[in-house]
């Protein structure tokens, strides 16, 4: 059993989220052989660290800016069929519980997408601090986790003639994140 941890390397205070260094990404199994890759374009998000060192994580990806370099797809990916993003535009996260698991971490909290809330655990990797150059420290971070897509209500089926379904059910997503000491 993990138990519940403190970030003493992290300074108290707000962590925000650097856009420009970070990227989410993410991929879905396609026709059953190969994958579909892709990211989100738009995200903010904070790490909050409490004098006694008990971090907190908020996050949102704006769904709209996906990009998996076809335009049609995104397209349909951002219909109703699957995001429903004229309705939902907006994926949150954030933070109940972090515990150690190992060298690393386990980030737990509520995750919201579609409109459909479910706590998940992201597997995370505190890559440490830097003191930047010139603007203050920077923390980075590396964290993944498989999801369900069919737990959110995207829950389109597109069968083949063959067998097996044209968009896998497993989504993987990875965030690579770098925060500013604000």
């Amino acid at each position: 059993m993990a138990d519940t941890i403190t970030t003493t390397e992290l300074s108290a205070g707000t962590w925000t989220i650097d856009p420009v260094h970070s990227a989410i990404s993410f991929s879905v199994r396609h026709l059953m052989v190969s994958k579909v890759r892709g990211t989100f374009d738009t995200f903010s998000g904070a790490i909050t660290i409490a004098e006694d060192g008990t971090p907190s994580v908020t996050a949102e990806i704006d769904v709209t800016s996906i990009n998996t370099n076809n335009e049609q797809r995104d397209g349909h990916i951002k219909s109703g069929d699957f995001f429903d993003a004229e309705k939902h535009p907006t994926a949150t996260f954030t933070s109940k519980s972090v515990a150690k698991k190992g060298g690393d971490y386990i980030l737990t909290g509520d995750f919201t997408l579609k409109g459909v809330t479910k706590t998940v655990d992201l597997d995370l990797e505190f890559n440490g601090v830097n003191p930047g150059m010139g603007q203050g420290e920077v923390a980075g971070f590396e964290a993944s986790i498989e999801l369900n897509r069919k737990d959110f209500g995207i829950d389109i089926d597109m069968p083949l003639e063959t067998g097996g379904t044209v968009v896998g059910d497993k989504i993987k997503i990875v965030l690579e994140i770098e925060a500013n000491k604000a």
